[in-house]
């Protein structure tokens, strides 16, 4: 009996060194830098406070900031952190969350409004995903035009083609990679993506990587060579 707790003990330890051994690698994994030489993050809203020297020194290229979410979100840390990157040696690129149940000027005119139009800048990306404070759905035409319009209105005040980042959920149900022709920024954590219609030109490649210089996990992506 005794035996046969320790043994059931030392498997049990044995696993759990597993797990937190593959844990650990999780965190520290990101794709090789000789096949992906442009790497760097990009911040969810409200990120909290980073050391972007200690990024920068970790093998971030270049960061994406939240500037905005619908017609009516901006984030709090977004101008902080915008005016920090360039002093940290760091490209720097917007990101608006489109909301599928506010109009697409209304959302544009608030990008517009509060992104600067920089030389520097990085192509403005665009997320479309599914957000639990947002449950329409619209006819996939009617989205398709909404998006060149806000695209549109974008692009003619950053000067620059905006990049689409599509989730899965939302590729599979409106095939807008397809539809919309601008660089894909796709979302698969640890294998490259292979859902939109056309190559991608960013991978996020994890969500779950840690870094020196930011508290939690970080969005680790890459830039197709």
């Amino acid at each position: 009996m005794a035996y046969g707790m320790l043994k059931a003990v030392g498997a049990m330890v044995v696993a759990g060194a597993i797990g937190i051994g593959g844990w650990s690698y999780a965190t520290a994994w990101h794709p090789k830098t000789s096949q992906y030489p442009l790497q760097g993050i990009d911040l969810d809203e409200r990120p909290g406070p980073i050391e972007w020297g200690t990024v920068r020194a970790r093998g971030a290229d270049f960061a994406y900031l939240v500037a905005t979410s619908g017609a009516d979100r901006r984030d709090p840390g977004f101008e902080a952190n915008w005016a920090a990157l360039p002093d940290a040696g760091l490209r720097r690129g917007a990101i608006h969350l489109y909301s599928l149940c506010q109009p697409a000027k209304d959302q544009a005119n608030a990008v517009n409004a509060f992104v600067p139009r920089t030389t520097d800048a990085l192509p403005m990306a665009v997320d479309v995903s599914f957000r639990g404070d947002c449950t329409a759905r619209p006819d996939r035409d009617a989205l398709i035009a909404d998006l060149k319009t806000f695209i549109h209105m974008v692009e003619t005040h950053t000067a620059k083609p905006v990049m689409l980042r599509v989730s899965k959920p939302v590729e599979s149900t409106y095939q807008l990679t397809a539809a919309i022709e601008r660089p894909i920024w796709a979302m698969r954590t640890f294998f490259a993506p292979t859902y939109p219609a056309r190559p991608w030109q960013m991978w996020r490649a994890s969500d779950v990587r840690r870094i020196d210089g930011i508290e939690g996990p970080v969005n680790w992506d890459v830039v197709a060579p």
